[in-house]
């Protein structure tokens, strides 16, 4: 593995899979990998278990590691030939090049604007990042896509499936804030490269982009949905068509112990109690959302280590 940017960089997902959960049982076997190497995470917006576990995932393999919180204080340029006379003091060109003097992997996070579609989908951050660094770069999240939630979350289903080719559901649910696509796309994506049984449900107009759902079944219709679901992922997006509106604020659409029955219940956290899903489900055990943030630093170290395997 040279980068971990997307999905499309897993050679082969249930190996990785078994590699990951190999790691979990001996996290510090492969210290030495990451001896006198560092790993820099640049994150463009605040996050708690990305930041946490990738930063665990990077120690248990040796790595040091350092952390710049990008704001106000240093506002990146990231256009190409631009008069840099107003707020930018910086362009990517030279920052890239500067901390891959620093680093052995960069990682970066970094969200949509969720205001326009065509820049948000150029992944203009990261893409900058991958073209100016000089050193292998890992995707925190990005505008479009959530590659290490994703590997968390197919991790979590292989040690939790009771069936060989489990039905899984990905559920939209209301939220008072519009949120982007990300998680949803790289879960979806993810579930398609397994062997699952998958269909998404949500309101009309909260259809994802046609690239992503591919040929998975779309039901409006929650419940008819969530029949005989082995694991249902909650999540709510904001709309891709009408792009980053909140159309509905359904509260039907809640996930609740009667919905979800006896399949078990996923979400990439944090969760709005209450709104959401009710505290019922979530304080129940068929609630795995725990498990779930706990594989984030395997799906982290297993991708770090492939990469430094990879670093000459």
């Amino acid at each position: 593995m040279k980068k971990y940017t997307e999905l499309k960089d897993i050679k082969d997902l249930a190996q990785l899979v078994d590699e990951a959960i190999a790691i979990k049982q001996t996290p510090y076997y492969f210290q030495h990998l990451g001896k006198n190497k560092t790993l820099v995470m640049l994150f463009f917006n605040a996050s708690l278990r990305t930041r946490l576990s990738t930063e665990k995932a990077a120690k248990n393999l040796g790595l040091e590691v350092q952390i710049l919180n990008v704001n106000d204080s240093w506002k990146l340029e990231f256009d190409d030939g631009t008069v840099m006379n107003a707020d930018t003091s910086e362009h990517v060109k030279e920052a890239a090049q500067v901390i891959s003097q620093y680093a052995d992997v960069i990682a970066v996070r970094a969200f949509p604007s969720l205001v326009d579609k065509e820049k948000d989908a150029q992944e203009v951050v990261l893409n900058s990042f991958i073209k100016y660094a000089s050193v292998p770069v890992v995707n925190m999240e990005s505008a479009t896509a959530h590659p290490l939630q994703a590997l968390a979350d197919v991790i979590t289903l292989e040690e939790l499936k009771t069936k060989k080719k489990p039905k899984v559901v990905i559920s939209w649910a209301p939220h008072p804030k519009a949120l982007p696509q990300a998680v949803a796309n790289s879960f979806i994506e993810v579930m398609q490269m397994a062997n699952v049984d998958l269909t998404i449900t949500h309101p009309q107009g909260y259809e994802l982009s046609d690239a992503v759902v591919k040929d998975t079944p779309v039901i409006y219709d929650q419940e008819k949905a969530l029949k005989e679901a082995d694991f249902v992922y909650v999540k709510n997006w904001s709309s891709y068509t009408d792009y980053g509106k909140i159309l509905s604020q359904d509260a039907s659409w809640m996930m609740t112990q009667e919905k979800l029955g006896n399949a078990k219940f996923m979400h990439c956290l944090p969760v709005r109690r209450n709104v959401v899903v009710e505290d019922a489900v979530l304080d129940s055990e068929n609630s795995i959302v725990i498990h779930q943030a706990n594989n984030r630093t395997y799906a982290a170290q297993v991708v770090l280590k492939n990469i430094l395997e990879n670093i000459e």
